[in-house]
């Protein structure tokens, strides 16, 4: 019986905006700000343009919810983003290597920090941390593999 394979690759775009602040974690820290935050603007988007599409109508009134939403996504996402980032920079230039631990030890104190501002306390800081710390080291992981 005669055997198929397919064999293909996906890449994803590149986009690099610089913007050079003179100094190395702000460049890294307002990167990860303007690349997320765009990322969750456009998902914002995507959602109100379909729920505009299901309902059958566009209104002033609508459109601008929609634009606070993708705004406030935005800020949001771009502000976590971008403490994350410079969090797991600050960790690479203290520990002097990069490794999965940066982003470990980036995601714990980021979560901490974003659970710490949003009134949380003990226990919730803490489970907070531990989720950050995961999902940046599978983050982390998962871009080895690529």
């Amino acid at each position: 019986m005669p055997k198929t394979t397919f064999m293909g690759s996906l890449s994803s775009p590149k986009v690099e905006v610089l913007v050079d602040t003179g100094n190395p974690l702000l460049n890294h820290t307002l990167d990860g700000f303007l690349k997320i935050g765009t990322v969750a603007v456009a998902k914002v988007a995507a959602e109100e343009t379909y729920h505009m599409v299901k309902r059958g109508s566009v209104s002033k009134h609508s459109l601008q919810n929609s634009l606070e939403k993708m705004c406030k996504e935005g800020a949001y996402w771009g502000t976590i983003a971008g403490v994350y980032v410079g969090m797991e920079y600050g960790v690479e230039r203290v520990r002097g290597t990069r490794d999965w631990k940066n982003a470990m030890i980036g995601g714990a104190l980021t979560g901490a920090l974003v659970s710490a501002v949003g009134n949380n306390k003990g226990d919730k800081i803490i489970m907070d941390a531990i989720t950050g710390g995961a999902v940046a080291t599978a983050a982390e992981f998962i871009s080895y593999l690529t």
